[in-house]
Parts: C-alpha cells; sequence; structure tokens
C-alpha cells in the first residue's frame, strides 16, 4: 500500500488547462437551458428537493465517513472518497434520470442547486470530513486544504461558466434556442472525451493499482444509489422521485474532484486512483439502474 504514496496523476500544465475547459464548457451548456423558473420549482417542490439535497450533501459524506472507519483504507484513498462524496451530483445524472423515465426536472433541480452551492460546500465538507478522519482512522496522515483557495478554484471552474450561460439565455433567447441541440451534442462528446482522456493519461497507474480501489468504489457506489433510493422512501417520498434521487447521489461531479486533486493535492495517486475509477464506475452503475427502471416504470403517484 505504502507505494500509493509515490504514485502522481501524468498530466502537464497543457493537459490540465484542457480538463479545466471541457468542465467549464459542461457547466456552460447546462446553464443554456436554465431559467428562473427553475428555481422557483425550488419552492414548489421543496420537500423532494431538500430530502434529495439532504440525500447527496450530507448523508453521503456522513455513509462515506462511516465506510471508511469500517474499511480502514490508505488514507490517500480515504481522502479521495471523502473528497467525491464533497463533489455535486454529476450533469450526467439528467441523462439517466430521463433514461429510467424517473423525476427529470427534479433531477435537474438537484444537480443545478448542487453545482451552485459546491464553490462552499465542497471545501467545507471536505475540510469537516478530514478533522473527523483524524479520529476514526488509525493513520495521522491528513490532507489539508486552504478553504478561500478551493472556494475561489470551484468559482472559476463551475459557476462561472454557469452565469455566463445563464446571462446569454436571458440576453440572447432566440440564439440560445438555436445553439442549444449542438452545445449538448458537443457536451457529450466532451464529457466522454474527458473521462477517456483523464483515464488514458494515467492508464499505466490505473492498470497496476486498479485492484486496490475497484471494491471501493463498487461498495462505495452501491451505498449511494441504495442510500439515495431508501432514504426518500423513509421520508414519504415518491417511488419515482426515490428514483431519481438514487441516480443523482450515486453519480458524483468526479471529474471536478480528479481536477481539484492535481491543483490542490499535487496530482496524488491514490485519491486520484478513486476519482478516476469512479467517473468510469458510476456510469455503469447508474445507466444499468436506470435501464432496469426504464423497464419497470411507475405511475407518477407512486
Amino acid at each position: 500500500m505504502e507505494s500509493l504514496d509515490h504514485i502522481r496523476v501524468n498530466f502537464n500544465a497543457e493537459q490540465l488547462f484542457l480538463l479545466n475547459f471541457c468542465l467549464g464548457f459542461l457547466m456552460f451548456g447546462i446553464a443554456l437551458e436554465l431559467t428562473i423558473d427553475d428555481f422557483k420549482a425550488l419552492v414548489k417542490n421543496k420537500k423532494s428537493t431538500w430530502v434529495g439535497l439532504a440525500s447527496q450533501m450530507v448523508l453521503l459524506p456522513v455513509l462515506t465517513l462511516m465506510l471508511i472507519a469500517v474499511i480502514q483504507p490508505h488514507p490517500a484513498l480515504a481522502a479521495g472518497m471523502l473528497l467525491v462524496a464533497a463533489c455535486p451530483g454529476g450533469n450526467v445524472s439528467n441523462y439517466a434520470v430521463h433514461l429510467s423515465k424517473a423525476n427529470a426536472p427534479l433531477s435537474v433541480l438537484l444537480t443545478t442547486f448542487s453545482t451552485l452551492a459546491a464553490a462552499f460546500t465542497t471545501p467545507f465538507v471536505f475540510k469537516q470530513g478530514q478533522n473527523v478522519l483524524t479520529s476514526l482512522t488509525r493513520s495521522q496522515t491528513t490532507f489539508s486544504i486552504d478553504f478561500f483557495s478551493m472556494f475561489l478554484s470551484i468559482v472559476q471552474l463551475i459557476l462561472v461558466p454557469l452565469i455566463l450561460g445563464m446571462l446569454l439565455r436571458q440576453w440572447q433567447p432566440t440564439f440560445t434556442a438555436k445553439i442549444i441541440p449542438t452545445v449538448k451534442r458537443v457536451s457529450l462528446v466532451i464529457f466522454i472525451a474527458f473521462i477517456l482522456f483523464a483515464v488514458a493519461g494515467n492508464l499505466e497507474n490505473i492498470r497496476q493499482h486498479l485492484h486496490r480501489v475497484f471494491l471501493i468504489v463498487m461498495v462505495h457506489n452501491g451505498l449511494a444509489l441504495a442510500l439515495g433510493y431508501y432514504f426518500p422512501k423513509w421520508m414519504g417520498r415518491s417511488t419515482q422521485d426515490a428514483r431519481t434521487i438514487s441516480i443523482e447521489t450515486g453519480i458524483q461531479n468526479s471529474g471536478l474532484a480528479l481536477i481539484l486533486i492535481c491543483n490542490f493535492f499535487n496530482g496524488n495517486g491514490g485519491m486520484a486512483l478513486i476519482a478516476a475509477w469512479w467517473s468510469v464506475w458510476h456510469l455503469v452503475s447508474s445507466f444499468v439502474l436506470a435501464l432496469y427502471w426504464k423497464r419497470h416504470p411507475v405511475a407518477v403517484s407512486q
């Protein structure tokens, strides 16, 4: 396990800039379809919205800390798990929810709100989680961050593109409506390229150490999907909303986690292995689940 301390993510400055650009473009594309009415829906469907946000932004980090306490992974793997859990929902969750025939508007709302809040919540959850980790694990290794620096980084990566996209829609609605189909297709291509580029650039590290993170990520992600389904059901939400929140909780913005690892943790290999494999595995698990639910639909009221 000690060799994890010595491996690093293989991205040069130009490649890291490209990753940053890809993430920014994805956020810009999402924002082109956002309106003020989307935020008004937060009030109209407030119970499911707040249950979904609690599942993803509060309970998932808590569940992650509990899992870490049980399995006692390498400190770098534990930090990677916590950072992934602290990130907002991934935008591909909207595709998965649509495919599953669950509540697509709720999915968009949850992704948008968690993304907008990420500049604060991601560094806050990670920083507080690290404090808890020192008492939960036997290791004294910690991964500290500068809260304000990470806050500014996430603002640049996520909030600025989102605001620019929303402003363009507000000021040029006709032009925006024309470019949305093209931007959505390009965004999908960029998303796939983002994942392939991140994995391919570190294929040797992943090949050598995948056995160390495969089961951890599979269990972590499976628990996230289960939490996202059963917590809303316990709170009296419909099956359709529970399916939506399950996918939202199970698909994290691990691409953001990977960029933050490069920017703030010197490309720490153990953390990056968790984030890179999450980027692949959560797509597999969530889309398999979405296809299963598509074949077993429920009435809207259920």
